[in-house]
């Protein structure tokens, strides 16, 4: 009976070691509990060319917004009077295109710079320009980015360009739905590279430290990249050494308890 039970403790021990020798990795190990950490709770897209935006306008009364929803004629009047956009407006080669100056062509105001303009900012000119110009006295214009996405390589649970519904999502949201990081990933080497003026940047970060939350791409802008860098193949193959000469000392190990324990 108690050649079982060192038997038994034998292979639980093996079982548990092989377990423990998967990689673990802490996020934000440095975050304190009931420490209070600020954050942009108004963070919102910048405007870029080639984005693809869809633009409403409503009122009060809903015919005189009807020009500038000519759009495709994706548009439609509830049963408050108000203009909104149909289910089709956000639909894949909808909406108005930045155009490589920055430009969209909108109606009855005609071209208009965007480009480096958040959404709100978009709203408030879009809204002024019909102010300015009589058209409507209270309008009231909805902007949405319809083609957010971002991609995400390297040593992540599956490599991928992903969209995103609406204009703000997180570097962690974005690691997340890519599958999480592999245990190969080099936590403290993950980067985003970003279009800005015509540059492309790149900007390094370490997920296991609270400073992530002070990075300018804490919250990712459209198209950007986020590469997250593998441990070097020569780190690569020690590892796989090491694993590999753990796995066989467990198994003679266990071929050495077992033998003794039928004797």
């Amino acid at each position: 009976m108690n050649k079982q039970i060192v038997l038994f403790s034998l292979l639980a021990i093996l079982l548990l070691s092989s377990c423990a020798s998967r990689k673990s990795f802490v996020y934000l190990r440095d975050m304190e509990m009931g420490q209070k950490y600020p954050f942009d709770d108004k963070h919102e897209a910048v405007i870029r060319s080639n984005d693809r935006l869809g633009i409403t306008v409503s009122c009060k009364n809903p015919e005189l917004a009807i020009p500038f929803n000519i759009q495709g004629g994706n548009f439609q009047v509830d049963m408050a009077g108000n203009v909104k956009a149909s289910e089709t407006a956000g639909s894949k080669g909808k909406g108005y295109l930045v155009d490589v100056d920055g430009n969209i062509d909108f109606p009855i105001l005609g071209k208009l710079h965007l480009e480096g303009l958040k959404i709100s900012e978009v709203k408030n000119l879009i809204e002024n320009k019909i102010k300015e110009s009589n058209y409507i006295k209270d309008p009231l214009v909805t902007v949405e980015i319809l083609n957010f996405k971002y991609t995400v390589l390297g040593a992540v649970g599956h490599n991928g360009t992903f969209t995103v519904d609406g204009d703000r999502i997180t570097l962690l949201e974005a690691i997340a739905n890519a599958g999480d990081l592999q245990g190969k990933a080099r936590t403290n080497r993950v980067k985003v590279i970003r279009e800005i003026n015509g540059e492309r940047q790149m900007f390094v970060h370490d997920l296991g430290t609270k400073d992530i939350f002070d990075s300018p791409c804490y919250y990712l802008q459209q198209n950007d990249i986020v590469y997250v860098e593998p441990k070097y193949r020569k780190k690569d193959v020690e590892d796989r050494g090491w694993q590999i000469s753990t796995f066989l000392l467990s198994i003679v190990t266990a071929v050495c308890s077992v033998m003794w324990a039928i004797k």
